[in-house]
């Protein structure tokens, strides 16, 4: 079993439902999800002119090699509607990225690990350091502390208060 941390991210439809399903769908092909973060609306990075995420990472231990995951991420997304089309920053249903996966360091023409944007994305490194801080990256050196600390992503991170959404309406 190898420990994985994984970002999740929903732009459309019902999004808390959709990080929900997407964790059964981890869970019952991936492996067992050992810690997750609360739940953040974020602003979306790279394309402001979209509908703003629900994101949450999580810590998984998984029986499947990084590329065996990867290929269960894809298949996960395709199940919930996320149809690529190539173009970047695109809103999404659902969208799950391999963060980290042990201390392995991969390049490989499908995959990269650890994620290359993390260290730049604070709708990361928020949640991520409410689940490891102590976590090092493999190639910077550095804790996911003071990855945070170092931050200088502009984009709002907020926790989404759940039990508030469900009292509304």
């Amino acid at each position: 079993m190898a420990i994985v941390f994984l970002s999740l991210g929903s732009n459309l439809g019902e999004r808390e439902a959709m990080l929900g399903a997407a964790l059964d769908q981890l869970e019952g092909r991936a492996g067992e999800i050992v810690a997750r973060s609360d739940i953040y609306e974020t602003e979306p990075w790279g394309d402001a002119g979209q509908p703003v995420f629900l994101n949450q990472v999580i810590s998984l231990s998984a029986h499947l090699t990084p590329h065996g995951l990867l290929n269960a991420i894809r298949s996960i997304e395709r199940q919930m509607g996320r149809r690529r089309n190539g173009k970047l920053f695109q809103p999404r249903p659902i969208d799950i990225d391999i963060l980290f996966y042990e201390q392995l360091v991969l390049h490989s023409r499908r995959l990269t690990v650890p994620h290359p944007l993390l260290h730049q994305r604070a709708f990361i490194l928020v949640p991520l350091m409410e689940i490891a801080p102590e976590w090092v990256h493999p190639s910077l050196k550095r804790s996911v502390r003071d990855l945070y600390a170092e931050n200088q992503d502009p984009l709002t991170v907020r926790r989404y208060h759940t039990e508030l959404r469900q009292g509304e309406g």
